[in-house]
């Protein structure tokens, strides 16, 4: 029975003690939400007057406008604020006239660049042809004054062959032309005939 009466008793005692704590809980919350309200609020009083100082401080300075000046005119009649834009519209002109000469000088700089860059090429591969033949004429030096001796040989044989065959054709054309005239001399003789001689005899 005791142990019952102890067991209810401290039932009832932690019962209380966490209503107790539950209302403590809700009180705090309500506090900080009254708290945070005040403070939306606040700020949304301060949003408001920066904007109603903002207003009044920028509507006097759209109303007091500083009077434009009077245009004042040179001794040719135009008015200085037309002069100026004339002189702006030449002087960009000029500078547009200015930077497409300078493009242009660039580009033919660039041109003349480019050809003596290819003329130096040209001459440096020139230059290193003509080294490279010489070098091989170097090697070849001996054999080719062998080849053009064996080739002055050969223009002697055939010289010396081209001489026998003119003889040969000159013994060949004096051969033809004495069995012509040896013919002619044969055909001659066929055709001769005897001569008849008559004579009269004296009477007696």
């Amino acid at each position: 029975m005791g142990r019952s009466r102890s067991r209810s008793s401290s039932r009832s005692k932690h019962s209380k003690s966490s209503k107790h704590s539950k209302k403590r809980s809700r009180s705090r919350d309500r506090e900080r939400s009254k708290k945070r309200s005040k403070s939306r609020e606040a700020k949304r009083n301060r949003r408001r007057e920066s904007r109603s100082r903002s207003r009044s401080t920028t509507a006097p300075a759209r109303r007091e406008r500083p009077a434009t000046p009077p245009e004042r005119i040179d001794i040719f009649g135009r008015t200085l604020s037309k002069r100026n834009a004339l002189d702006e519209k030449q002087r960009k002109e000029e500078e547009e006239r200015r930077a497409e000469m300078e493009r242009q000088r660039k580009i033919r700089q660039q041109e003349i660049e480019e050809k003596l860059i290819e003329e130096e090429t040209a001459r440096r591969v020139e230059e290193l042809v003509a080294k490279r033949v010489e070098e091989e004429l170097e090697k070849r030096k001996d054999e080719i004054e062998r080849e053009a001796k064996l080739a002055e040989e050969q223009l002697r044989i055939v010289e010396e062959q081209r001489k026998i065959h003119e003889e040969r054709m000159k013994l060949e054309q004096d051969r033809q032309k004495q069995q012509k005239e040896e013919q002619k001399i044969i055909l001659g003789k066929g055709k001769s005939r005897p001569k008849l001689s008559f004579s009269l005899k004296a009477t007696e």
